[in-house]
C-alpha cells in the first residue's frame, strides 16, 4: 500500500485498531500507525497533512 491507497488504509486501521474512535485520532499517531501496518510499503516522508486526513476521514466513514 501507499499513501494514495486511503481506502485500503482506512479498512486495515480498523483491523488493526478496532477500539479506537478515528475522529480523535491525531495526526502523529496516525502516521505512525500506518507506516507500522504490514503491507504499507511507502516512505514515511511522503505523507502530508491532507493526505493523512483523508485516511482519517475513509476511516470515519468505514467505521461508521
Amino acid at each position: 500500500m501507499k499513501w494514495t491507497d486511503t481506502l485500503d488504509i482506512a479498512i486495515e486501521l480498523i483491523e488493526t485498531h478496532p477500539d479506537v474512535d478515528p475522529q480523535y485520532v491525531r495526526f502523529t499517531d496516525l502516521h505512525r500507525w500506518v507506516t507500522e501496518l504490514p503491507d504499507f510499503d511507502d516512505a514515511p516522508d511522503k505523507s502530508s497533512e491532507k493526505i493523512l486526513e483523508a485516511i482519517q476521514l475513509a476511516w470515519i466513514d468505514e467505521a461508521g
